[in-house]
C-alpha cells in the first residue's frame, strides 16, 4: 500500500475542493431541438476536450434535471455552454447560472433568439472560444489516490466477469479505500439473490436499513416490469442464471463495509465504498426501465463524482462517455485480442495462471496512475462519448418509509 501513498499527478482544483483529472468545456442541450446545434459547435472546435451530453424531452423530469446540474458541477468540467431551442421547460439560462455559482465559467443562449442553425453554430463557435481560453486558467494542483472517486459498470458480461473482470476491479476498490479514496458501485438489480451477502457488509445500521430497502425495491421493480437484468447474451456467454450473474456482479466491490446507499446525483456523503441506487422509486414503477443502456449507468455514476469509470465487459464493448473517461477492462482474452483496439485492459490471464491476481491489480494501479496523468482511454482516443439521460422518477435520497404498527 506505502508504494502508492505518495504518488501524485497533475488535478484541476474546482471551487468546491473536489479535483479532476480533465479540465472539460461541457455543451449542454435542453431539448432534442437545440441538440443539432450543440452538436455541430462541439464539432467545429476541434477539440476533444469539449463534449457534449444533452436532455431530449420538453417537459418537466425533475430526475434528468437533476442530473444537468450534476454534471455542470462534476469535477471534470471546468466551463458550460447551455443551448436551448426557447420554448422548452428545461431552461439554459438557469444551468449556466447554477454552473456559475459553482466557480464555472458559463454561457448561453437560445436558438430562436439567434436567428436559426448556422447563426446559432456561429455565435456559439465565438462562446466555446472565449470559454476554452477562460479554461486555461483553471488551478492545477498536486492529487492523488486519495482524492478519486471511481465508479464500477458491467456491461456484455460472460462467465469471465465474475472470475477474472470484476474480481480485479474488486482488488482495486480495495486499495483505493484503504488509500483514503471513495469507489461507487451500481446496478442493485444485478445483485438478486444477494440479499444476505449485502447486508453481512454493511459498515452499520443505517447502512444495514438502506441496503435492505434498496434491495428490496430492486426485486419488486424486476417483478413489476418482468425482466431480470439477465440476457440472451450472459446466456451465450456462459452465465446460467441470474444469481450466477448477481454473484460476478457484487464481486466488483471488493471486501471492504458498505457504507450506505447513494441516488443518481448524490455525491458520496464521505469516503469509502458506496452503493449506487439507479432504479426508479415506487411512482413509475412500470415507466421504462432502471438501466437501457451501459451508457445510462455510466452517467449515473458519472452524475455521482466519480471522475474516472470502469465498465468491465466480458463479450466486448466499444463506448465510452462524456464527462468521465471510460477505462474497458475484459476477463476474457479472446475478447481483448478481437477487439484490442477499444479494450484498455486484459484480466484473462488470471484464469489461465500466467499472472496473479494481486500482479493484475498492481498493473491496473499503474493504468489508472496514467489514465489520471492525462493518457487517454482507448474511448477517448478512438472519440466515444456516448450519453444516455432518461425520463426517471427518483427521490433525491433514500427513503424508508416505517410501517404503522
Amino acid at each position: 500500500m506505502k508504494e502508492y501513498e505518495n504518488i501524485c499527478w497533475k488535478g484541476y482544483l474546482r471551487q468546491d475542493g473536489r479535483k479532476g483529472i480533465r479540465n472539460k468545456l461541457l455543451i449542454v442541450y435542453t431539448v432534442e431541438c437545440s441538440a443539432h446545434v450543440a452538436k455541430e459547435i462541439a464539432l467545429r472546435t476541434g477539440n476533444k476536450d469539449v463534449e457534449v451530453v444533452g436532455f431530449d424531452g420538453c417537459c418537466d423530469n425533475e430526475y434528468a434535471v437533476r442530473l444537468l446540474l450534476a454534471l455542470i458541477r462534476h469535477p471534470n468540467v471546468g466551463a458550460v455552454l447551455a443551448v436551448g431551442l426557447g420554448c422548452e421547460y428545461v431552461q439554459p439560462k438557469y444551468l449556466a447560472e447554477k454552473a456559475k455559482e459553482s466557480g464555472r465559467v458559463a454561457h448561453w443562449f437560445f436558438v430562436q433568439e439567434q436567428g436559426g442553425t448556422e447563426p446559432s453554430i456561429a455565435y456559439g463557435l465565438r462562446q466555446a472560444a472565449a470559454l476554452l481560453e477562460e479554461l486555461k486558467r483553471t488551478p492545477v494542483v498536486p492529487m492523488g489516490f486519495s482524492d478519486l472517486v471511481v465508479g464500477a459498470e458491467c456491461g456484455g458480461s460472460d462467465y469471465t466477469s465474475g472470475l477474472a473482470g470484476n474480481v480485479i476491479v474488486g482488488r482495486f476498490y480495495d486499495k483505493l479505500i484503504d488509500l483514503g479514496g471513495t469507489a461507487v458501485f451500481e446496478e442493485i438489480v444485478e445483485a438478486i439473490g444477494l440479499k444476505d451477502l449485502l447486508l453481512k457488509r454493511a459498515a452499520n445500521t443505517n447502512a444495514k436499513e438502506q441496503l435492505e430497502h434498496t434491495y428490496n425495491k430492486a426485486l419488486e421493480y424486476c417483478k413489476s416490469v418482468r425482466q431480470y437484468s439477465v440476457s440472451p447474451g450472459n446466456f451465450a456467454g456462459g452465465l446460467s442464471s441470474i444469481e450466477e450473474k448477481s454473484m460476478g456482479a457484487v464481486i466488483k466491490s471488493g471486501s471492504r463495509p458498505i457504507n450506505g446507499v447513494i441516488k443518481v446525483s448524490q455525491q458520496p456523503p464521505e469516503q469509502g465504498l458506496w452503493l449506487l441506487d439507479s432504479t426508479p422509486d415506487p411512482y413509475w414503477m412500470g415507466f421504462g426501465y432502471t438501466n437501457p443502456n451501459d451508457n445510462e449507468g455510466l452517467m449515473d455514476l458519472i452524475s455521482c463524482g466519480c471522475q474516472l469509470v470502469f465498465l468491465v465487459t466480458g463479450r466486448g464493448n466499444v463506448v465510452g462517455s462524456a464527462v468521465a473517461p471510460v477505462f474497458k477492462i475484459t476477463g476474457n482474452n479472446a475478447t481483448f485480442l478481437r477487439m484490442r483496439g477499444d479494450m484498455d485492459f486484459n484480466a484473462g490471464p488470471a484464469l489461465s495462471g500466467e499472472v496473479s491476481l494481486e500482479e493484475l491489480c498492481k498493473d491496473l494501479c499503474k493504468n489508472v496512475i496514467k489514465i489520471c496523468s492525462g493518457e487517454l482511454t482507448n474511448a477517448e482516443r478512438l472519440g466515444h462519448t456516448e450519453y444516455f439521460i432518461p425520463y426517471k422518477y427518483q427521490e433525491k435520497e433514500v427513503v424508508i418509509k416505517k410501517k404503522c404498527e
